[in-house]
């Protein structure tokens, strides 16, 4: 285990000023060449309490601007059009990468490390997502995934697209239907 101080908050693992045991390659490959922890040797624990006001006015600054931007970003809706299956079953999936992309398209930027996905978005529908705008400000935006932008309208209406295909066979195959009024 290696002793870092913590320059941010961070998630499940502690707050500003804090020395944590972290495994030596999360410490290597992420917090270090991130700055979000110095090693907890003397001389660095010394220039962060020096620099420790500077670092929580910085972190304050940077959450006032995520809670202003969290603001205009609650409640969000944004599509995403992906083929899928008869069942509802993506052929792939949709990544915090095309989420990213959309949110971006509705106005506001966000990277991609940012989007926060519990559990990978493999079927059509409605799907809640968090944004994680600053370590201590996440929203939550609809990632609505749709077949068409048709589609996606009709979901948002509460409505399940692949149920009413179902039930209206004639709506598949307007062939069948037209045939079967004209000769009626």
């Amino acid at each position: 285990m290696v002793a870092v101080v913590l320059l941010e908050r961070i998630e499940k693992l502690g707050q500003m000023g804090q020395v944590v045991n972290v495994k030596p390659g999360f410490a290597r490959n992420y917090l270090l060449p991130q700055k979000k922890a110095m090693r907890a040797t003397k001389t660095n624990l010394a220039y962060f309490e020096t620099q420790r006001a500077q670092l929580e006015a910085t972190n304050l600054n940077r959450k006032a601007e995520a809670e202003v931007v969290a603001g205009k970003l609650a409640g969000l809706r944004v599509v995403v059009i992906r083929q899928a299956g008869e069942s509802g079953q993506l052929y792939g999936s949709v990544s915090s990468r095309d989420i990213a992309l959309a949110v971006t398209e509705a106005g506001f930027t966000v990277e991609r490390h940012q989007v926060v996905l519990d559990h990978t978005i493999k079927t059509l529908g409605l799907h809640p997502v968090r944004i994680a705008l600053h370590p201590e400000v996440a929203v939550s935006v609809s990632v609505n995934v749709a077949q068409s932008p048709e589609e996606a309208e009709m979901q948002e209406k509460g409505l399940d697209p692949l149920r009413l295909a179902d039930e209206t066979p004639a709506g598949r195959e307007p062939a069948e239907g037209a045939t079967a009024k004209q000769g009626g």
